[in-house]
């Protein structure tokens, strides 16, 4: 299984190159990043962009532009769209956010006629994170952190999956699955507490396959088995959840900052419902952040 950021390179690397398109590729972080990856054999890369920007920032950084396949298009939207268009035409494997903003991004992922929307109906967006976080024991797979606002029950369960594939991915056979409320307790004011319970239940009745579930779990009891202990609760997730399912965007925003910002925390980001992974990291995000987000992209491409 495994248990670093780190790790996750070497994992990748031994399934073999992906091909990957990065939209607007104009920044010294979205480049250094996508040369690392290129240099540890993961991917081939095409960065769509500005050209004379992108050689530039090659120039200043050091690094070898003759590496990437480059195509010009010097405005951020379309830029999006012509490396989502690249990846439609089986061009690339995967798709990754570079200096546009995220709504930009997303809006040429979306697109009806032209995205990335697989046929089915009402297809989940889901933006997934997995934290190294030097408090805890082993990864965290996380979400939604970004996209969802208030997940209804569905997304909830669509979710799960995602966290449970991104999960088995990083080879944990069995990953445990924390959902989260505000309190451990079934509570009927909480529409989070009654959905974690039956998401629980499902999971005792063996409808979710390859997991174990249980919620609904305040954060502490799913990360710490002290605190579970001192609350009595019995669980098998409780204080070792590989995977954590939000109630909503703000609690899952506000631990992906808090854990980040004030716990040092790496991470690596993507989105997972459209046809092909996507990754998505903020614009200030470090060169490293982006390299694992590639990674993780990489090694989710069927």
């Amino acid at each position: 299984m495994v248990t670093k950021l780190e790790e996750l390179l070497e994992l990748v690397k031994s399934k073999g190159k992906k091909r990957l398109v990065a939209a607007y590729a104009n920044d010294s972080h979205t480049i250094g990043a996508v040369s690392a990856a290129v240099d540890r054999g993961i991917v081939d890369a095409t960065l769509v962009g500005d050209i004379e920007t992108i050689k530039r920032v090659c120039a200043e950084e050091g690094i070898d532009v003759a590496k990437f396949d480059l195509v010009q298009e010097a405005v951020d939207t379309k830029a999006g769209a012509l490396a989502v268009t690249l990846i439609n035409e089986g061009k690339g494997d995967f798709l990754m956010k570079g200096l546009l903003s995220t709504d930009k991004y997303m809006r040429a992922i979306l697109n009806k006629e032209r995205g990335l929307m697989p046929a089915t109906k009402s297809p989940t967006l889901t933006h997934m994170a997995v934290m190294q976080v030097p408090a805890y024991h082993k990864l965290l797979v996380c979400s939604d952190m970004a996209i969802i606002p208030a997940p209804d029950f569905k997304q909830k369960q669509t979710i799960m999956n995602y966290l449970i594939q991104v999960a088995k991915s990083l080879e944990n056979p069995m990953p445990k699955v924390a959902v989260l409320a505000a309190t451990e307790q079934v509570s009927v004011a909480m529409p989070a507490c009654a959905e974690g319970a039956w998401l629980g239940m499902m999971s005792q009745r063996g409808q979710i396959p390859g997991a174990i579930v249980d919620g609904p779990l305040s954060l502490d009891c799913a990360i710490d088995l002290e605190s579970a202990k001192t609350k009595k609760l019995t669980s098998e997730v409780a204080g070792d959840a590989d995977c954590l399912l939000f109630p909503n965007i703000e609690s899952g925003n506000i631990f992906y900052k808090a854990c980040t910002k004030l716990a040092g925390a790496e991470l690596a980001c993507m989105v997972m419902g459209a046809r092909v992974p996507c990754v998505l990291t903020s614009r200030g995000d470090t060169a490293q952040t982006k390299l694992y987000s590639i990674a993780l992209a990489a090694l989710q491409c069927r």
